[in-house]
């Protein structure tokens, strides 16, 4: 679970630094100014780990409220529905505790003048320490701030207390924020400082509580271009059903169900205008979207407790006869289930919708797939077995797993 929270976070940071402006690194600084804060405050462990995990996720609706917000002629970021989707996404994750209110109240100002007219006092202390922390990182990017900046950063908020910050919070940022904390939170050492001071929450790879945090993902990443509403969930729930054909066991069903959702995650990486392109790329575009595959691996690689689905995730777009990329592997270089997640790919990006064609039945994109086995692309036993999994389905989106 914590290995995905922050590979996820630092997706997001791509997507804030893409689309806002905000500094790099911004999520982790917000976790890691929560988690000092809270600790001050005596929050027991629980309470902290359920903290960070909202503030490394502050934003996580970025991506669907982009595209809420496409095609208006208004140039106004309502922050209102932005953080109400972001509380909702939220709260399908098994959280150890209550977090009613820490991401749709994140926004809100001590003195009434929030997005949700609150007052101090009639919003939760998770919010109000994720409030703090976001407003000063957003408008002060306090990996900037050199060490004598610090007097002044200081009386900022201690001027702001009642207004923007309220007494709760404000004092607790006074009481944190001195010099080296301000120096762990700078580009080179946020990473670090993160690792160490930040409550890790440790889940196994049998626990179901995994599928919803997968689905989770997927949702964060499809709402990154119109064209993909759906592309993702519905390759992690084939994924499922095929792993249930396979007789996998619920461990290897969860890997490659969390492989599917992440398989596209470096296209948080890759600007819109690239994505939403309705007509055919040119080259260089063609060139910006392949590496979006590169973009995956290198946040999977960031942690080793993913194992195999970093594997499996990265190598979607790899072909049996080295014309996939980015690495232009071979048969011997791809194992069985970086093969079917390939096919998997393939078989959802024909059959959905697409500027450039129609919802393809399964028989017109088994086709594709058989036409694509038999000059050696991809494995032609599992597009057998795909026929006659995904037959079932045809015309039809999969449905996700029941745990």
């Amino acid at each position: 679970m914590d290995s995905l929270i922050r590979v996820l976070a630092q997706a997001l940071d791509m997507v804030e630094i893409a689309y806002i402006g905000a500094s790099t690194n911004h999520g982790k600084r917000i976790a890691v100014l929560c988690a000092a804060m809270g600790r001050y405050l005596g929050m027991g462990e629980d309470e902290l780990s359920d903290l960070v995990c909202c503030a490394l996720l502050h934003d996580n609706a970025l991506t669907e409220f982009i595209q809420l917000q496409r095609g208006s002629e208004e140039d106004t970021i309502y922050l209102g529905p932005h953080c109400e989707i972001g509380q909702r996404n939220l709260e399908r994750l098994p959280f150890k505790g209550d977090i009613t209110g820490f991401i749709q109240y994140h926004h809100e100002r001590a003195d009434g003048q929030g997005p949700f007219l609150l007052l101090e006092g009639y919003y939760p202390m998770g919010a109000e320490l994720i409030a703090a922390a976001d407003m000063i990182d957003v408008n002060l990017h306090l990996q900037r701030i050199a060490p004598e900046g610090l007097p002044a950063l200081r009386q900022g908020i201690a001027g702001d207390i009642h207004r923007r910050f309220t007494r709760r919070a404000g004092d607790a940022l006074l009481a944190v924020l001195d010099e080296e904390l301000l120096a762990s939170l700078g580009d080179e050492r946020i990473v670090e400082t993160v690792n160490r001071s930040v409550p890790a929450w440790i889940m196994d790879m049998e626990d179901p509580a995994l599928v919803p945090i997968a689905e989770f993902i997927a949702r964060i990443i499809d709402y990154k271009s119109v064209f993909t509403r759906i592309h993702t969930q519905q390759i992690a729930n084939r994924a499922w059903v095929i792993a249930e054909h396979y007789g996998y066991d619920l461990t290897r069903k969860i890997q490659l169900y969390l492989s599917a959702a992440l398989h596209d995650i470096g296209k948080l990486a890759i600007p819109s205008e690239v994505l939403e392109k309705p007509g055919k790329l040119n080259d260089e575009e063609f060139k910006i979207i392949q590496t979006h595959v590169v973009h995956t691996r290198a946040l999977l690689d960031a942690d080793e407790g993913l194992g195999p689905i970093t594997e499996w995730a990265s190598n979607h777009h790899e072909k049996l006869d080295y014309s996939g990329y980015p690495m232009g592997k071979t048969a011997a270089d791809l194992d069985f289930n970086s093969r079917l997640m390939a096919c998997i790919d393939i078989y959802q990006a024909v059959s959905e919708e697409r500027p450039y064609h129609p919802r393809r039945s399964h028989a017109d994109t088994i086709a594709i797939l058989n036409s694509m086995a038999e000059r050696g692309k991809i494995d032609p036993a599992i597009v057998r077995d795909m026929d006659e999994i995904m037959a079932p389905w045809s015309g039809k989106d999969v449905e996700g797993p029941r745990l």
